[in-house]
């Protein structure tokens, strides 16, 4: 009975994801209140903060699914494989299959919301501290069984950053009207310099 109770709370929270991603991105997120997401999904307000906490949560819940996923990469690598690695290889799959968190995604509906994330003040500061929580998974991940050592924490920050510079390079190249798959060489290439920097720091200091 819990997984069914599970599965109906998810829904719902999709259900005001979706219903207040479509009004900020139709009226503009400072013209839409959390009292018209409400009444455009059908429930009250009290049971909307149930589900969320803010309107910035609404809209980034719809990347949530990718939320502490470099940790989880470095965390299932083989035995053998660099982290640094790991992740890269993860990241050039994304890119190979336009995933949206690469930035290399030219769907309509992608590069709107791109615009809305990357343009609304409130809505990338909320970002940086989702950011701020991967950066720590990944810290983690790094250590494994040496707490307390600041270069995990350090290749972790760097590798947000560069990630993060890497998916505004895609999608600014992507908004200017360019597709996806004119963009891919050139963004495979950024990504092989960016992780190949990254890479030499890291394995220096056995990571």
């Amino acid at each position: 009975m819990s997984g069914l109770r599970d599965l109906k709370k998810e829904r719902t929270r999709q259900a005001l994801s979706d219903a207040a991603v479509t009004l900020f991105l139709t009226r503009g997120f400072d013209q839409v209140s959390v009292a018209d997401v409400a009444a455009a999904a059908e429930v009250s307000k009290p049971t909307l903060f149930r589900y969320f906490d803010s309107k910035e949560d609404l809209v980034l819940h719809r990347a949530a699914d990718h939320f502490g996923e470099a940790a989880r990469v470095v965390r299932d690598r083989a035995p053998d494989q660099a982290p640094i690695f790991a992740l890269h290889q993860h990241f050039q799959r994304g890119l190979d299959s336009h995933a949206p968190t690469t930035g290399l995604c030219d769907s309509p509906d992608v590069l709107a919301y791109h615009r809305l994330v990357f343009d609304t003040p409130s809505i990338a500061a909320r970002l940086r501290e989702v950011t701020a929580d991967d950066i720590a998974s990944l810290t983690e991940a790094l250590r494994g069984a040496t707490p307390g050592d600041l270069l995990p924490r350090l290749i972790a920050a760097q590798y947000a950053i560069a990630r993060e510079i890497l998916a505004r390079e895609n999608w600014a190249k992507l908004a200017s009207g360019r597709t996806a798959a004119s963009v891919h060489p050139e963004a495979t290439a950024a990504a092989s310099a960016a992780f190949s920097l990254l890479a030499q720091g890291a394995t220096t200091h056995g990571y």
